[in-house]
């Protein structure tokens, strides 16, 4: 699966973009329907309380499927969107079945 990051508002950070590659992979893995990825990160000066955003799009055959979430920290940002994106998938997955 092809991973494409975005980095709006702060600087490109490689671990960040690392971390995010293994759990999108573990999607891959589990969910094969899947051809790319798009993630976008964005840092909120504004908001106070959060304001790191982590957006993600899935490209799969049929409609895409996106997923985004604003937290305090960017690592629990990226697992709610992961998380949401699963429960996505599982409904997807579903329409994909053989009877």
């Amino acid at each position: 699966m092809t991973v494409n990051f975005e980095y709006v508002n702060m600087d490109v950070s490689e671990a960040l973009s690392a971390y995010t590659k293994v759990r999108l992979d573990k999607l891959s893995d589990k969910y094969e329907f899947l051809i790319s990825a798009q993630v976008y990160f964005k840092q909120d000066e504004k908001d106070n309380e959060a304001g790191k955003h982590c957006n993600i799009e899935l490209s799969l055959p049929g409609p895409r499927i996106f997923a985004k979430s604003n937290e305090r920290e960017y690592e629990t940002a990226v697992n709610k969107t992961i998380s949401d994106l699963k429960r996505q998938l599982e409904k997807r997955k579903e329409t994909y079945k053989v009877y």
